[in-house]
């Protein structure tokens, strides 16, 4: 899903026959590695399309052929993930490219909460849920542990799921999930993109560990704008970056009433 001037790309279903014909009946040299959803494959559209790619695409439980499948296409920049972190020097990481990215993915975020017929909670936003496509464009992805609520709904309880670093510690303690629980993760995702630090580290002393701790740390002792990604070119940008960064600290706070929408 990703955002297109407020609207969603088109969605194309396949039948079993023609997901078995682009992955040559599931060959295991088609297997990408394993999603949450079970294993990755690499297939080819009847049309040439490659779909999937760096892990991405035709998701299958195999246990079970009827169950719903999901097909990516390519995105042969990757996951956000890499762009952040990979030492490949040829990936543009300037902080305009990295702001253009965190918008489109609130949007995509922001519609799933307030646009879509019934609204839907993501519950794991991370920055390997996150491709980019040829143009660095984000699409979010993975929603096997999304869950749509009622109108009326506020929060959901539930199984406490998501990707410990990125967790709001509100729905760990309660197990209650709100829209809210979702602001956390994708603030989490920006002091990721602002920093270039993984949101668990164990290089980082044990009160350092996550990445929260470590950003809300940088805020309190007025250090943050030293611990910046030096790819982003801070100088240029510093009144922007500091709006960012309060920005964050405001999506972060442990009570989740007190955090902005997504919207």
């Amino acid at each position: 899903m990703s955002s297109n001037g407020g609207g969603l790309d088109i969605t194309k279903l396949f039948n079993s026959e023609e997901l078995e014909i682009a992955t040559d009946q599931y060959d295991e040299n088609r297997i990408l590695g394993c999603g949450g959803q079970g294993m990755v494959y690499k297939g080819m559209l009847s049309d040439g399309r490659i779909v999937a790619k760096h892990c991405q695409a035709i998701r299958l439980l195999l246990g079970d052929r009827s169950a719903p499948s999901l097909s990516m296409n390519s995105s042969p920049n990757g996951t956000l993930s890499r762009l952040i972190h990979d030492q490949n020097e040829e990936y543009p990481r300037s902080w305009d490219i990295r702001l253009r990215i965190v918008a489109e993915v609130a949007s995509a975020i922001s519609y799933l909460h307030s646009a879509a017929s019934i609204p839907i909670y993501h519950r794991d936003i991370k920055s390997s849920n996150i491709l980019l496509n040829e143009k660095f464009r984000a699409k979010v992805l993975d929603f096997g542990t999304s869950r749509s609520i009622s109108i009326d709904q506020t929060h959901l309880m539930t199984q406490v799921l998501g990707t410990f670093g990125y967790l709001d510690l509100e729905y760990f303690q309660s197990s209650q999930f709100s829209k809210n629980s979702d602001v956390y993760c994708f603030e989490v995702l920006i002091v990721e993109l602002l920093t270039g630090k993984k949101a668990i580290s164990t290089f980082r002393s044990q009160e350092k560990r996550g990445l929260v701790s470590y950003f809300m740390l940088l805020m309190e002792e007025n250090q943050l704008l030293d611990n910046i990604d030096a790819k982003i070119g801070k100088d240029n940008q510093k009144d922007e970056v500091i709006a960012v960064d309060q920005l964050a600290k405001r999506c972060l706070n442990l009570d989740g009433r007190y955090r902005p929408t997504m919207k």
